[in-house]
């Protein structure tokens, strides 16, 4: 399995997604300010891996504190709180790992005899807990997933919805490799996805390592050949999805979802149930990263683009709920109407838990 983070004695450890696919080099996080810097310059990205990225932040700024008081302490966790939710501002499951970790925290300080090394041991178990049920749940979505996607033919993906999106198997890629697992013959076409080339430096990489037949498309591409005929199902991940079924991801995924309606070509979500937002009603109220100019007028270093010319470079777009066939999710497939959908599966989840 890709080692995308880990907790480890020295720190967090995260494979530096910025080199590759040249390079597999490792960085050690040993402050919550250097998790915050590795979330915001992408070394880690990914939802469900800014998450659990974001939840070992808070733990390691917990083990790391000088603080000898819980008073202390406390103001020290709302600022590793802060720090780390203003690092990237589209993906829910930011926001939804550093909350469960301040309930944590602030449940822990209601226990009788409560001590701040309790408080410690706690948290970081907390973190790695969240580690351990990300890959449980990415694993669940492919068992899921694999039955909608072609027993033969092509399917094409967008960005990178792998194991290093997540903490390992990925979303959108953990269904294409349990479709393979089980036995289908599937070819990968992967978006570059622009202007980042998350598909082209990242999706072909952790592919071709699993040995699944992996072809790089130009964004412009594959429009063309939806009409030739040559594509058979789409599947992308998410980094928000709102409570009517409308879905935040990289940008580009809404141009691919238009042309996949227009072909009649399945558009599927693979994304964990904490990538939905249900306190956000449509995806007009979802907030759309913009990033520095430099990722669209360089390429490796050089200068692509004249000076004086002006740069748009919104990180995510919004694909409306009437363009998506199925979102997969751990707890099983969700169709439309999604809020229905989303609210029955939600009380049944309850009910389970509560059985």
């Amino acid at each position: 399995m890709i080692p995308t983070l880990e907790w480890t004695d020295a720190g967090v450890r995260f494979l530096d997604q910025t080199k590759l696919p040249l390079e597999e080099i490792y960085v050690t996080a040993t402050s919550y300010q250097d998790v915050a810097t590795i979330i915001r310059d992408m070394i880690v990205r990914g939802a469900p891996a800014i998450g659990v990225s974001a939840a070992m932040g808070v733990a390691l700024g917990v083990e790391r504190s000088k603080a000898t008081t819980l008073d202390a302490l406390t103001s020290e966790v709302e600022t590793m709180c802060d720090v780390l939710g203003k690092t990237r501002p589209t993906a829910v499951n930011l926001f939804w790992a550093i909350e469960r970790m301040r309930l944590l925290y602030l449940a822990l300080l209601k226990e009788a005899g409560i001590t701040v090394d309790k408080i410690k041991t706690a948290l970081i178990k907390e973190a790695q807990t969240m580690y351990d049920e990300d890959i449980a749940a990415c694993k669940a979505m492919g068992k899921f997933g694999a039955a909608l996607l072609p027993k033969e033919g092509t399917v094409l993906t967008h960005c990178n919805a792998g194991a290093l999106a997540t903490c390992g198997y990925g979303t959108a890629l953990g269904v294409i490799r349990a479709a393979v697992e089980a036995g289908s013959k599937i070819d990968v076409l992967a978006d570059e996805t622009r202007p980042y080339l998350q598909g082209a430096r990242l999706t072909a990489w952790e592919l071709l390592h699993d040995g699944i037949k992996t072809t790089v498309l130009c964004d412009n591409m594959s429009g063309s050949l939806m009409r030739q005929g040559r594509i058979q199902a789409v599947i992308v991940g998410a980094d928000r999805i709102a409570a009517n079924g409308d879905v935040a991801n990289k940008i580009g995924t809404y141009s691919v979802a238009v042309l996949a309606k227009e072909h009649g070509i399945p558009f599927y979500v693979a994304a964990p149930w904490s990538t939905i937002d249900l306190a956000t009603e449509t995806g007009d109220g979802i907030p759309i990263e913009q990033r520095d100019a430099r990722e669209v007028t360089h390429s490796n270093g050089k200068q692509m683009t004249p000076d004086g010319c002006g740069i748009e470079n919104p990180a995510f777009d919004v694909t409306p709920a009437k363009y998506v066939t199925a979102i997969v999710t751990e707890r099983g497939v969700l169709r439309a109407p999604y809020a229905e959908s989303m609210q029955a599966m939600l009380e049944l989840q309850t009910e389970t838990a509560n059985a």
